[in-house]
C-alpha cells in the first residue's frame, strides 16, 4: 500500500471513530434526562408524585431519574441524589427538600451549572433559591381544615392538639399557622420561618409525617390534656396514628381530627368517620407540570418561574354551612390525580 493509501486509511479510521462517539451521544439513549427526588419512596404522596413524573416522562420521551431519602428530614441522602444527577447530565431536578434550608447550596451548585431546579409540594427557604415551585398553597390547605373546624366546634370552648412535622420546615410551618388562622386562633401570616402557637393549644408534637410516631405523640398529648377535642394533622398517616392512640384511650368519638393530603386511603377514612375533613391536593399533577417545565427548558431554553398553585380542595362527609367543600365521592374520584 502506497504512504498515500495509508494515510487515506488512516484519515477514515479517524472519521469513523469520530462518526461512532457522535451516533453515541445522539442515539436512542440520548435523551433529555429530568430528576426526581422526593422525601421518601414509601409515603404514598410521594409514590403517586413519582407516577405523575414517569407518566409525563414517557409520554415525552425523556428519561427520568428518582432518588429519595431514606426518611422524611433526610437531607444527606438528597444532597447525593442532586450532586448525581447534575452529573449524569440532568437538565432539570424536581424536588421535594426535607430540610428546606440544609438542601440551598446543593441547589445553588445545580443551578450554576445551568440545571434548572424546580421545589415540589415544599417550598425551599428562601423560596428564590429554586427556578420555580408546582405546589399546593399549604397556609390555605391548613386554613380551610381551621375554618371547618371552627364551623363544627362553634362557641365550645376548644382544646387543640397539633400533630405537626419537623420543626422549621416550610411546609408544616404553612399549614400549622394556616390552621391556626383559619381557626380563629390565632393571627397568622404566610411566614415559613416559624409555627405560631394559640391559648387554645395545649398540646404540639413534631411526628415527621409518620403514622407510628403520630401515635405515640397523641398519646403523650393525651396525657398532657385528656380533654383534647380538635386535633389537627400535617397529613393523613399522621391523622389515622392519632386516632388509633384515641380509639385505645376510647376517645374516638369526641375527638374532632382533620388533616392535609386528600389521599384515596385518607379520602377512605374520611367517609369511614375517622378523620372529618381533609385538605385534598394533587402531586400527581405538581409532578407532570414540573416535568414538562424542564423538558420546555431543554427544548426551548426557556426556564419557568415563580410559583404555580396546584390546587387544594376541602373534602369531608359532613359540610359545614358557609365553608366550600366537596363531598367523599369527589375525593376518591380526584384522590392525588
Amino acid at each position: 500500500m502506497s504512504s498515500r493509501a495509508v494515510r487515506l486509511a488512516a484519515a477514515l479510521a479517524v472519521a469513523a471513530v469520530a462518526l461512532t462517539a457522535a451516533s453515541c451521544g445522539k442515539g436512542s439513549d440520548d435523551k433529555i434526562t429530568v430528576g426526581l427526588i422526593t422525601k421518601t419512596d414509601t409515603n404514598p404522596f410521594f409514590v403517586k408524585m413519582k407516577e405523575g413524573a414517569q407518566k409525563q416522562a414517557d409520554a415525552a420521551g425523556v428519561k427520568l431519574l428518582t432518588a429519595a431519602g431514606k426518611f422524611d428530614g433526610d437531607n444527606a441522602s438528597q444532597v447525593t441524589a442532586v450532586e448525581n444527577m447534575v452529573a449524569a447530565g440532568a437538565k432539570g431536578i424536581l424536588i421535594t427538600a426535607s430540610d428546606t434550608k440544609a438542601i440551598v447550596p446543593a441547589i445553588e451548585k445545580a443551578r450554576a451549572k445551568g440545571v434548572q431546579v424546580i421545589a415540589l409540594d415544599t417550598p425551599t427557604d428562601p423560596q428564590s433559591a429554586v427556578d420555580a415551585l408546582f405546589a399546593t398553597n399549604n397556609f390555605t390547605a391548613g386554613q380551610l381544615i381551621g375554618k371547618y373546624a371552627r364551623a363544627v366546634q362553634g362557641d365550645k370552648p376548644a382544646k387543640i392538639a397539633m400533630i405537626d412535622l419537623n420543626p422549621g420546615v416550610t411546609v408544616g410551618v404553612l399549614r400549622h399557622n394556616g390552621f391556626l388562622s383559619g381557626f380563629g386562633a390565632a393571627q397568622a401570616t404566610q411566614d415559613m420561618t416559624q409555627d405560631v402557637s394559640a391559648p387554645n393549644v395545649v398540646c404540639a408534637q413534631p411526628a415527621q409525617g409518620d403514622r407510628a410516631k403520630a401515635q405515640t405523640a397523641m398519646e403523650t398529648c393525651l396525657q398532657k390534656d385528656p380533654d383534647i377535642n380538635i386535633v389537627y394533622t400535617i397529613n393523613e398517616p399522621s391523622a389515622l396514628g392519632a386516632y388509633t392512640a384515641l380509639k385505645t384511650a376510647g376517645k374516638e368519638n369526641n375527638v374532632l381530627i382533620v388533616s392535609v393530603d386528600g389521599g384515596c386511603t385518607g379520602v377512605q377514612a374520611v367517609r369511614d368517620g375517622k378523620i372529618a375533613a381533609t385538605s385534598q391536593q394533587y402531586p400527581l399533577k405538581m409532578a407532570s407540570e414540573g416535568v414538562a417545565a424542564v423538558v420546555d427548558y431543554a427544548k426551548n431554553g426557556k426556564k419557568t418561574t415563580g410559583y404555580t398553585d396546584t390546587g387544594v380542595t376541602l373534602v369531608t362527609a359532613k359540610p359545614q354551612a358557609g365553608v366550600d367543600s366537596k363531598d367523599v365521592q369527589y375525593g376518591l374520584d380526584n384522590c392525588w390525580g
